[in-house]
């Protein structure tokens, strides 16, 4: 094991991949010299040349393009968009498509491509640069979507989806980058996609948080502990697929679910989990599935009001309490 930040871990995933995988390249906006905005991709142009590491023009929907004709023609294109809301940009490229020409074709065409950037407040970026997409994506089949919280996470789920041959979307937190956990070492280290993990076990509320609001539900359950409450964490890392079975057999023993993501909560992702969750254990719960989300508005410029619009830790606890003591 080694101790790294997640933006290393997933740099030095893309190295190993790329030595292993000649057919891997990366292209984006400022990813070669400047190693991108958050440093996932320096030094690799060293390494690798500027053959697979390719600065692109401001052109999301061109170079999304690319990617999906370079997968077509037998490459591994790994493209990185500077800020995810700028997959906006690219969308028809992406999901009308990558996501949908493997089935178009009878299974007989492949797009092994793998779409990454980050996301997500913390930085004041403000409405245009610093939403949560993945609702958008989880809505259209052919596309993968994974989330990962930490450095392990991070460069497991990378490796899968490196060696993956459909279109996946990865999305990273940039709140994320800078957090340091324990990798292994291992070159053939990966995290099968559609496999929830379980951060901490409980047995009085199971608490489904993505991404960077996985560390807040944990620093809320421990927190809880000292009050008699055991509340279990669930990360589910990768959207879709979606590991429903862990969610269900935790609220089973539970009896009570809160989902928390950055995300508005409005048709959010947490809008399809709490319905998985009615769907699939309605008769074991013991109060209503709640959700908390991003508030209905854009996400500001100061970060004292961005905080105001998406969920903090005393929500959660208040969350916790509200499903145990009605």
């Amino acid at each position: 094991m080694s101790r790294k930040a997640y933006a290393i871990a997933i740099k030095d995933v893309l190295a190993e991949e790329m030595r292993r995988d000649d057919r891997i390249f990366i292209m984006g906006e400022d990813i070669a010299e400047q190693g991108g905005i958050f440093g996932c991709t320096r030094g690799l142009l060293e390494e690798f040349g500027e053959s697979r590491v390719r600065n692109t023009p401001i052109s999301e929907a061109g170079f999304m393009g690319a990617g999906v004709g370079a997968a077509l023609a037998g490459m591994k294109p790994v493209v990185e968009l500077m800020y995810m809301d700028f997959s906006l940009v690219a969308a028809d490229q992406i999901l009308n498509q990558a996501a949908k020409i493997r089935y178009m074709y009878g299974g007989k065409a492949t797009l092994p491509l793998v779409i990454r950037g980050q996301q997500g407040i913390g930085r004041g970026n403000a409405a245009t640069h610093s939403q949560s997409t993945e609702a958008i994506f989880m809505h259209i089949p052919g596309l993968k979507v994974a989330m990962p919280s930490t450095p392990a996470d991070a460069a497991g789920l990378l490796r899968t989806a490196l060696r993956d041959n459909n279109p996946i979307m990865f999305f990273e937190h940039k709140l994320l980058y800078s957090v340091k956990g324990e990798v292994p070492d291992d070159p053939d280290f990966v995290i099968p996609f559609g496999k929830a993990n379980i951060v901490k076990e409980g047995n009085d509320v199971t608490i489904i948080a993505t991404s960077q609001y996985v560390g807040k539900a944990l620093t809320v359950a421990n927190k809880l502990e000292s009050e008699g409450i055991c509340a279990e964490v669930i990360d589910p890392r990768t959207l879709v697929p979606f590991d429903t079975e862990t969610v269900v057999n935790s609220v089973k023993k539970t009896g009570r679910a809160i989902v928390v993501h950055e995300a508005h909560k409005n048709a959010g992702p947490g809008a399809e989990i709490a319905s998985l969750i009615m769907e699939e254990a309605f008769k074991y719960l013991d109060a209503p599935v709640l959700r908390l989300g991003a508030k209905a508005c854009p996400l500001p410029f100061n970060l004292g009001l961005e905080n105001a619009v998406v969920p903090q830790e005393e929500d959660i606890e208040k969350a916790v309490k509200s499903v145990l003591y009605k």
